[in-house]
């Protein structure tokens, strides 16, 4: 299996087919982060995006199937993250520095591709050297962790703050009760 790119993945004895091109898993994870969905129906969109056969497999096998998925999407690794660690990016919110980062990497336009594996696609992230991206990425580690930050970084940060601080994303149910409280206070 060395230096083979996985198109199944085995769920109840059988493989099953999965869609791996990187668009599918990015847009799995844009379904994560949407706060107006629940729990369930995050994971009920990661199957029938990963899946190409969800609707044929059994029900009972959802949960082994969900976190098959989950391990191909961290590269074939059981990980053990720390899920209480602060975020350093966002897919959605950063796209536009994380694409030109890429395509330097690739030596090519990614998204000019009719198709790219997951794992490759994030094999050149992971190769993402110095640029705009590895800056911010930079200076949002050190913001969090309270450490001082160079004059460079300053100055890159004052005039980029839009780029470097990661946007608070809410429900709608939270942005109606903030503006209902807003109207109680006549803010």
């Amino acid at each position: 299996m060395i230096g083979r790119l996985p198109r199944t993945v085995n769920v109840g004895g059988k493989d099953e087919p999965i869609r791996t091109d990187y668009r599918d898993i990015l847009n799995i994870f844009s379904a994560f982060n949407d706060e107006d969905l629940s729990k369930e129906e995050k994971v009920l969109v990661c199957l029938r995006v990963f899946y190409e056969n969800i609707e044929d497999m059994d029900m009972s096998l959802y949960e082994e199937a969900y976190n098959k998925a989950i391990i191909f999407m961290d590269q074939g690794r059981e990980s053990k993250k720390n899920t209480s660690e602060p975020k350093l990016m966002d897919w959605e919110q950063d796209e536009n520095l994380i694409f030109p980062a890429v395509n330097k990497v690739a030596g090519m336009e990614v998204r000019a591709c009719g198709y790219m594996h997951w794992w490759t696609f994030i094999g050149y992230y992971m190769g993402i050297g110095e640029s705009v991206f590895s800056e911010v990425i930079n200076i949002r580690s050190k913001n969090q962790k309270h450490k001082k930050l160079e004059k460079n970084e300053k100055e890159f940060y004052s005039k980029n703050k839009d780029l470097v601080d990661l946007k608070v994303r809410y429900s709608k149910e939270e942005i109606e009760e903030r503006e209902e409280l807003k109207e109680l206070l006549g803010i």
